[in-house]
C-alpha cells in the first residue's frame, strides 16, 4: 500500500460519518490542488506530499460539529487554495458556498477546480470581503489562518444572517493555529466555543490547531 493510500484510509477512518460518494470528489480535489500547487503557490510546497493529512484532515474537522439546514449560505474568506471552502462544499451539497480571495491567480485556480469538480453549489469571487454588498449575509463566515482574530471579526461581523436553526448557531467559524489567548484578551472577543482539534483527532498530529466559533 502506498503512502497516499494509507493517508486516504486514515481519513476515512477518522471521518466515518462522511457519505461514501464524497470521497472520490475529495480525492480529485486533492489531486487538482497538488497539480496547481506545482504551478502557483497555494499552500506551502513542503506540504505537497502531506496534503491529505496536513490540510484536508484539518478542514474536515469542521464536519464533526457543523450541521446545516437546506439552503444554508456560507462564505469562505481568503480561500487561497479552496480551503476549507471546497471540501466543505463537497460534504454539504445542500448548502451554497461563496469563496472569495483578493488574489486573481488564486481565484482563477479555484474557478478551474470548481468547474472540474462539477460543484454547482459554489460561487467564486475576486475581491475583499469588506467590498461585498452590505445587504448580502451568510449563515456562517469561515476562514483558515487568514489574519488575526480581531481583524477577521471586524471584517465579517456584519455579514452574518440571523434566524436560521443550524448547529452551532449562525456566526463565524475560524480555524486558528497557535496561541489565540492574547488576541482574544486584547480585543475583548468572547467565543461561544473553542474546539482543540489536536485533542479531537490526535492521530492526525495537527499540533496547536483550534476551531473557534463566534455566535453573532
Amino acid at each position: 500500500m502506498t503512502e497516499k493510500e494509507t493517508a486516504w484510509n486514515s481519513l476515512k477512518a477518522w471521518f466515518p460519518d462522511l457519505e461514501a460518494n464524497n470521497w472520490s470528489r475529495l480525492q480529485t480535489y486533492i489531486s487538482l490542488l497538488r497539480e496547481w500547487n506545482a504551478k502557483i503557490n497555494l499552500v506551502s510546497r513542503k506540504d505537497t506530499d502531506r496534503l491529505e493529512v496536513k490540510h484536508l484532515a484539518h478542514c474536515l474537522t469542521i464536519t464533526k460539529f457543523l450541521r446545516l439546514m437546506p439552503k444554508a449560505r456560507l462564505l469562505d474568506v481568503g480561500t487561497g487554495g479552496g480551503l476549507p471552502g471546497i471540501p466543505l462544499a463537497i460534504c454539504y451539497p445542500q448548502a451554497k458556498f461563496t469563496l472569495i480571495d483578493s488574489i486573481g491567480k488564486k481565484v482563477m485556480v479555484i474557478e478551474d477546480m470548481v468547474e472540474r469538480l462539477g460543484l454547482t453549489n459554489v460561487e467564486v469571487k475576486r475581491g475583499r470581503v469588506e467590498e461585498l454588498p452590505r445587504k448580502k449575509s451568510y449563515d456562517f463566515v469561515i476562514g483558515r489562518a487568514v489574519t488575526t482574530l480581531p481583524t477577521f471579526f471586524g471584517w465579517v461581523q456584519n455579514k452574518i444572517a440571523k434566524g436560521a436553526k443550524h448547529s452551532p448557531a449562525n456566526g463565524i467559524l475560524y480555524l486558528k493555529g497557535g496561541d489565540y489567548t492574547e488576541e482574544l484578551c486584547s480585543s475583548g472577543l468572547h467565543p461561544a466555543k473553542i474546539w482543540d482539534l489536536d485533542k479531537l483527532l490526535p492521530e492526525a498530529e495537527l499540533g496547536e490547531k483550534f476551531l473557534i466559533h463566534f455566535k453573532i
